[in-house]
């Protein structure tokens, strides 16, 4: 099950949160220098990590399960943020270059239709990165964090998962090493942490961020050409932190 995005906005904005957001938007950085001129789409709760893609990318948008909820973001801006069928993506084929999925996959019990219309929607040529809570870390056994809520993921099943859905596997890294209740003086130092615990306990990391290719084929009957799905707008500002 998703977690409420109540839940979620709370959560990235405690001490524990706002460590989290820190280190994967470095891990995505280095995954992904440059995104400009491209389109991104961020699937589940990923705003926290997503403002630093805003000035670079052609188009961004953030769409966020009904199971969950949804809040206006950005704050500053033109709403980008969407209520919608994660089933049924409202986007056409090939045209998203870049997709993140954060809070997403770990809430769904059948992962295979999702991971079929990222596959639509993502250009030949697209990246996905899909971010899921470690099955070996701590941050999946703490139910006091969203990383706790849903189903966890060994580097085995989530590489499997994909590739059975026509997404090949080029890149895996660990992330989160610092304890999701850890004192404030370790949060502050969690870039250092990171850095020394990636080689000291490489595979203990809270999450796994898992890069993907699209491959030319699909393993499964997509249906072809854009059809009316449902998506739902908001129309009141309800922002979400920065």
């Amino acid at each position: 099950m998703h977690t409420d995005i109540v839940d979620l906005r709370d959560f990235y904005q405690s001490p524990s949160g706002l460590m989290a957001r820190r280190v994967l938007r470095a891990h995505i950085a280095a995954l992904w220098p440059h995104v400009r001129g491209e389109r991104v789409l961020v699937l589940g709760y990923g705003v926290p990590v997503l403002r630093p893609l805003l000035a670079q990318a052609e188009a961004v948008y953030a769409f966020m399960p009904a199971q969950q909820g949804v809040a206006y973001w950005p704050r500053e801006g033109p709403n980008i943020s969407a209520l919608v069928d994660m089933d049924a993506l409202p986007l056409p084929d090939n045209s998203i270059d870049r997709v993140v999925v954060l809070h997403g996959l770990e809430g769904v019990a059948e992962p295979a239709p999702m991971l079929r219309e990222i596959w639509r929607v993502m250009k030949s040529g697209g990246r996905c990165l899909t971010i899921v809570p470690n099955r070996r870390g701590l941050w999946a056994h703490s139910d006091r964090t969203p990383f706790g809520n849903g189903l966890p993921y060994s580097p085995y099943q989530i590489k499997s998962t994909l590739h059975q859905q026509g997404f090949s596997v080029e890149t895996l890294r660990y992330a989160l090493y610092v304890p999701p209740h850890a004192s404030r003086l370790s949060l502050s130092q969690a870039d250092r942490i990171e850095k020394v615990a990636s080689r000291l306990f490489h595979g203990f990391g809270g999450l796994l961020l898992v890069e993907a290719g699209k491959q030319l084929y699909a393993p499964h009957p997509v249906k072809a050409g854009f059809r009316h799905r449902l998506v739902l707008p908001l129309t009141l500002p309800t922002p979400l932190p920065t």
